[in-house]
C-alpha cells in the first residue's frame, strides 16, 4: 500500500526557509555593522594621525615664524649699524676737509676782496663778498680754478653795492663752486691728483 504523509511538511519547509533567511539576514547585519565599525575606526585613526601631524607642522611653522621675525629684526639692526658706519666713515673721510677748505679759501683771496659769507650745502659752496673792482673778482675766479679742491667756479653776479662796507669795496658778488669729490677718492686710493702740490 502507498504511504501518504499527512503531516504539514510544506509549512514546515517554509518555516525552515524563513528561519534560514532570518539567520542569514542577522549574520549579514552583524557583519555589516562590524565592517562599518572597522572602517570608521580605521578612518578615525587616520584622521587623528593627520591632526597630530598638522599640529606638529603648525608648531614647526610657529617656530620658523619666530625665527623669521628674529632674522628680520637682526637685519634691521644690521642696516642701522651699516648706516651709522657709513656716516662715521664719511665723517672720518671729511674731518680735515673743513680745515683744508678754510685754508685754501684764505690762500685764494686776492687783495681787494673780502668774503662776508660762505655757505656749504653738500658739495656746493656759495661765496658772498665785496670787491674793489670787477677785475679783482675775475682774478679771484682764476685763483679758485687753480686750486685742486674746487671744481667749476661760476660767477653768479657782480653788482654795485647799495650799502658798501667801505669806500674802496663798492661791488658785491656771489660765486658758486663745487668741491672736488674725485680728489677725495684719489686720496683714499692713495694716488695724488694731477696738478696737486
Amino acid at each position: 500500500m502507498a504511504r501518504i504523509n499527512l503531516l504539514p511538511w510544506r509549512e514546515e519547509a517554509r518555516r525552515e526557509r524563513q528561519r534560514q533567511f532570518l539567520y542569514s539576514l542577522m549574520g549579514t547585519l552583524v557583519l555589516g555593522a562590524i565592517l562599518v565599525l572597522m572602517v570608521s575606526l580605521f578612518f578615525d585613526q587616520r584622521i587623528s594621525n593627520q591632526e597630530s601631524r598638522n599640529q606638529r607642522i603648525q608648531q614647526e611653522i610657529n617656530l620658523l615664524e619666530r625665527r623669521i621675525a628674529r632674522i628680520a629684526e637682526l637685519e634691521r639692526t644690521r642696516d642701522r649699524l651699516l648706516s651709522r658706519k657709513q656716516i662715521i666713515e664719511s665723517l672720518q673721510a671729511s674731518r680735515s676737509l673743513t680745515v683744508e677748505l678754510l685754508d685754501k679759501l684764505a690762500k685764494t683771496i686776492p687783495v681787494g676782496i673780502t668774503l662776508s659769507n660762505v655757505r656749504q650745502q653738500g658739495n656746493n659752496l656759495t661765496l658772498l663778498g665785496t670787491s674793489q673792482s670787477n677785475a679783482r673778482v675775475s682774478a679771484y675766479l682764476q685763483s679758485l680754478e687753480g686750486m685742486d679742491l674746487f671744481v667749476r667756479p661760476e660767477l653768479q653776479y657782480v653788482r654795485a653795492s647799495q650799502k658798501p662796507a667801505s669806500r674802496t669795496e663798492t661791488y658785491e658778488f656771489a660765486i658758486s663752486v663745487r668741491l672736488n669729490n674725485k680728489r677725495d677718492e684719489n686720496e683714499e686710493a692713495g694716488t695724488e691728483p694731477a696738478g696737486a702740490g
